[in-house]
């Protein structure tokens, strides 16, 4: 079954964040993460604060938790805890 993680994002220091971005794309790819939106346009409907929002595809709930919790992913944070304020959440899928 499908998983998801859905990221709400405000970006505070871009240039810190870049780094983030370059290194997360790759490992989330190698556990087999689509990107379905990365950004781009958006309105907040309800609520407030995140002007970023990315959608990513996993095959399974278990690669999700895998991607976050692996070790070249946490090195990866590094970067966000000093450029970004987040919410995640990782989501199963409907069968």
């Amino acid at each position: 079954m499908k998983a998801y993680w859905i990221v709400r994002c405000h970006v505070f220091e871009p240039g810190e964040f870049a780094k983030y971005v370059e290194l997360a794309g790759p490992i989330i790819k190698n556990f087999n993460g689509t990107f379905l939106t990365r950004g781009g346009a958006q309105i907040e409907l309800e609520g407030e604060g995140y002007e970023r929002t990315v959608l990513i595809e996993f095959d399974s709930f278990d690669e999700a938790k895998a991607c976050y919790h692996s070790d070249d992913y946490q090195q990866a944070l590094i970067h966000i805890k000093k450029s970004a304020e987040r919410l995640v959440v990782l989501v199963e899928g409907i069968s």
